[in-house]
């Protein structure tokens, strides 16, 4: 094969290891469910 050939392969090479490789960081997140919102006691009478 001529130069320019295995040149050719050798970069197309590179460039298809390098694109492989790109492992970009993944954001994960964590859904928390809020506290649930308590109710006021009912008033009932002081001394019931």
């Amino acid at each position: 094969m001529s130069k320019s050939i295995k040149a050719f392969l050798a970069v197309g090479l590179v460039t298809v290891v390098a694109a492989c490789a790109d492992n970009a960081p993944v954001e994960e997140y964590v859904v928390v469910d809020p506290a649930p919102i308590s109710t006021e006691p009912e008033y009932t009478g002081k001394y019931k």
